[in-house]
Order: C-alpha cells, then structure tokens, then sequence
C-alpha cells in the first residue's frame, strides 16, 4: 500500500511510525521549518524528524493549496492514500481526490462532537467524561468525512489536556493501523456523520486563559486542566499574573465575593467561587517556575484576604 502521510506535531508522530512499520510510506508533507529556542534557529516539525531518520522524502510547501510544484509532485507519486494527522492546512478537493482511494484523518474526538482545531482541550473544558479517537475519510467540509473507526478513553476528574493528548497520541496510531488494514480487506463500513451533537473546537488563545471567577468552582477547575500545557490559565495578583497549573474543588460553599482569597496554607490557596470554592495547588509567577504552593510560600508571602483578578 503506497501511502503519502501528512502531519507535523508530535501528536502524528507515533502514526507516521506505525505507518512506517506496516506500509509503504512514500513521502511525507509537513509544515516548513519554524524558528525554535531563544536563539530562533530554524528547526524541524517532529513528523520531519522521523522522516528524515527513515530517508522518507520530505515536502514542506507553505500553502500546498497554491504550491503547484508539490501539488505536481504529490501527484506523480501516485499515492493509494494520503493519511492525514495534525497537519494544520486545509486540503483542497485537488489535494483529496488524488489518492486512488482516498484521504483518512485521525481527528482526536469522537466525532461529530468536537470539530475544529483543539478537540481535546475543549473536551476537558467542557467537563466530558470521554474522548477518543475518530478515522474518517475527507471530504472538503472541516471534520464532516464519512467515519470509520472509534476508539474510546476515560477523562478521570484530574486529567489535563496534556495527559489526555499523550494517551490520544499513542491509541490513534493503533486505530489508523487498523483502520487501513479494514480498508483493505473490506471489514469497515463507512458511517455518515449527523450534525445534531456537533460541538466545534475554536483554536485556543491566550486571551480565553483568564479566569472568570464568576463562574462555578468546577467551571474553572475544568479551564485550568483543560488549558495545562496551553496557555495556561491565569489570574492577577496584586497586580501581577499568576498562572495555575493545578486545582481541587472544595466541597464547600463561601459568602465571600467571587476572587476572594479565603485562606493560604501549605494545601494551596483556597478562592471563593460564583458557586462553591476552589484550591490553587500549583502556581507560577513571572520569572520564577511552576511550583506547589506549600513549596512556594516556603519563600514568598501570600496574602489572604486579597481578591484575585483585580
């Protein structure tokens, strides 16, 4: 089977390999090379990584929609399918009616829940019990191809996006094995997806980070979780913006206003709540590193009594 894979965080990165494993993976399309580090020397995509250790020929055009010489070249490889994973373009119907027998994404939901670009972090935000892993054919719409495969995984109460996105990572590359090798026996039948459960998952930015203290105690704990690694929720103190990395609901209500710092101690800082309250148990202020509030208060003060976000 002569597939051309197309991806570039190190989400694809275990798929490529597993593809590599199984099939014959003729080229790989990724993102151009992107400035990395303090210094901002060009570096390579993970999935470029890998194809170079294989000696997989690498295409790394900036619009392939606009870039007839890859379109040139993707066509003259011939490919019986183009498999894509994380590869941040939108493909044309150019591009998808190439392959003799198609285009198949990994999305990470379970589609049609949770199109768009970040579905695991909205799952989380969103307070989901589960996630998973969808195959599908494309089509030109985002996300809206027939299904194929399903994997389903547990989102426990203290899951981050990064957790969830690890073990994603590693399931979608054994559902996409499969999910070929149906296709190629004929044990898969395609599924049309509805529309009346769709949520979309917006690309996150930095500004959805601040906390609403206006909102409930689980509320907030599921944007922290759901923002962890990125970009980190946050809120002011005295003036300064302190991130939060971890949180636990307290089992308690307060009469104090939304923000306020009900106490510090070596379980973190506990922060009254639209409904209930909440514990701050990881935090990180400007220059200084992510740290659990019994180890950070150790050396600094923390004030009660203060209210967050002002």
């Amino acid at each position: 089977m002569n597939i051309v894979f197309m991806g570039t965080p190190d989400f694809a990165v275990p798929s490529l390999k597993k593809l590599i494993e199984k099939f014959n993976v003729t080229a790989v399309f990724t993102q151009p090379d992107k400035p990395k580090g303090r210094g901002k020397k060009l570096g390579m995509s993970a999935v470029k990584e890998v194809a170079v250790q294989y000696d997989i020929p690498v295409y790394q055009p900036e619009k392939l929609r606009k870039d007839i010489e890859a379109l040139e070249s993707l066509k003259n490889i011939n490919p019986d399918f183009i498999v894509v994973v994380a590869y941040g373009q939108i493909l044309t119907k150019e591009v998808l009616d190439t392959p003799k027998y198609g285009c198949i994404n990994l999305h990470a939901s379970l589609l049609p829940k949770y199109r768009g670009a970040a579905p695991i972090n909205w799952a989380i935000i969103n307070g989901e019990k589960e996630s998973g892993n969808t195959t599908m054919f494309m089509d030109i719409g985002l996300d809206t191809g027939d299904m194929l495969l399903k994997s389903h995984v547990d989102i426990t109460e203290d899951m981050t996006a990064g957790e969830l996105h690890d073990i994603l990572m590693e399931d979608g590359s054994e559902l996409l094995v499969r999910t070929l090798e149906g296709i190629e026996d004929k044990t898969i039948k395609r599924e049309k997806q509805g529309d009346s459960t769709t949520a979309y998952a917006a690309m996150l930015n930095k500004d959805m980070a601040k906390i609403d203290w206006n909102l409930s105690n689980r509320e907030i704990k599921n944007l922290i979780r759901g923002l962890n690694p990125w970009p980190i929720a946050y809120t002011q103190y005295e003036g300064k913006n302190m991130k939060i990395y971890e949180a636990s609901i307290l089992d308690e209500n307060s009469n104090y206003n939304p923000g306020y710092v009900i106490d510090v101690c070596n379980e973190g800082i506990k922060v009254a709540c639209k409904e209930g309250s909440i514990l701050l148990t990881n935090i990180q202020f400007p220059g200084g590193k992510p740290m659990k509030v019994s180890e950070y208060i150790r050396g600094h003060k923390l004030n009660k009594g203060i209210t967050l976000g002002e």
